[in-house]
């Protein structure tokens, strides 16, 4: 007895959109744009992001550390210490010697010396021909012992001009970068202090205010 099947199967037939419908989606979503090309999704990820940013980002580390270096300024950085040692040396200089100054006011100095000397000699002269004791004391005596005053004021009234000058110096001028070290200030003012001194007894020295001339005696008679 021949059966025949009920159904064959075409092998030759192409399934069509209405036989699986899923399928004609997907390739319909494939044809539709054919010059669309597949963009990565990281490309995709970076349009998203701003020029501005992207450029930035890009910039390395270390580029942006010498960037920062760059600007700073002299003085942000460590102080140099060749700069730190020569910070002052005029002022200190200064102020030394209006303290030697002022000592010598105190002391005495070889031009005073020379002074008195040269008026001890002047007066020897001026009395060689037959003065009173009075005279010579005046004149031996005294003119030497003044000359010697004047030096000594002349000394200690420049220690006190130095030593002003030295402190009122920052006021004036191109303001300093960095405050006057303290210890250019205190040797300053002891110059001052000595001048000071120095003006005050050379002045009684030349007014006899101390110590007065001698006065010779009257003679019996």
């Amino acid at each position: 007895m021949n059966t025949t099947p009920s159904k064959t199967t075409d092998l030759s037939k192409k399934d069509t959109p209405a036989d699986d419908p899923g399928k004609s989606t997907a390739d319909a979503a494939v044809t539709e744009d054919p010059t669309a090309t597949a963009t990565p999704s990281g490309a995709s990820d970076e349009a998203a992001v701003p020029a501005e940013d992207r450029d930035e980002a890009a910039v390395p580390a270390e580029a942006t550390d010498e960037a920062e270096d760059g600007g700073l300024e002299h003085d942000d950085l460590e102080p140099d210490p060749f700069t730190e040692a020569r910070h002052g040396v005029g002022a200190g200089a200064t102020a030394v010697v209006s303290a030697a100054l002022g000592i010598v006011a105190l002391t005495g100095a070889w031009s005073g010396r020379v002074a008195a000397e040269r008026e001890t000699l002047m007066g020897q002269i001026q009395t060689a021909g037959g003065s009173s004791a009075a005279q010579q004391i005046s004149e031996i005596y005294g003119d030497a012992w003044h000359a010697t005053a004047l030096v000594n004021g002349v000394f200690a009234v420049l220690a006190l001009l130095v030593g002003a000058f030295v402190l009122a110096r920052p006021a004036f001028g191109t303001p300093a970068t960095r405050p006057q070290p303290a210890w250019i200030r205190a040797v300053a003012l002891a110059g001052i202090a000595l001048g000071t001194l120095g003006v005050l007894i050379s002045a009684g020295m030349y007014f006899d205010l101390f110590l007065s001339l001698p006065v010779a005696g009257t003679p019996a008679g």
